[in-house]
């Protein structure tokens, strides 16, 4: 579970003992950005992320499309390293 003054965000990872995270400070806008789109292949998740995708780039965003294999596990190392490094931000679609 993370804090930043009134928001608690709550983490959905099955982990046993809560771990304090610290927010990353948000852009104040997205135009001329690197945003990744990760599609946890659940049902109808890309259709939720092809609507942000046309809303992204209505606004200047550069957008990147990643899915994982399986929801059932967490992003394999590699992708989340290719993420990291080539994404400004990261939308998560957890649609069913």
């Amino acid at each position: 579970m993370s804090t930043s003054a009134n928001t608690v965000v709550l983490d959905p990872t099955g982990e046993l003992k809560t771990q304090h995270r610290e927010l990353v400070t948000r852009p104040e806008s997205l135009n001329g950005l690197t945003v990744g789109l990760l599609d946890i292949s659940k049902a109808r998740g890309n259709i939720f992320l092809d609507r942000i995708e046309e809303r992204l780039t209505a606004i200047g965003a550069e957008v990147k499309r990643y899915a994982k294999p399986t929801f059932a596990k967490p992003a394999p190392v590699d992708l989340r390293h290719e993420i990291a490094t080539s994404c400004d931000a990261v939308i998560e679609a957890l649609a069913d």
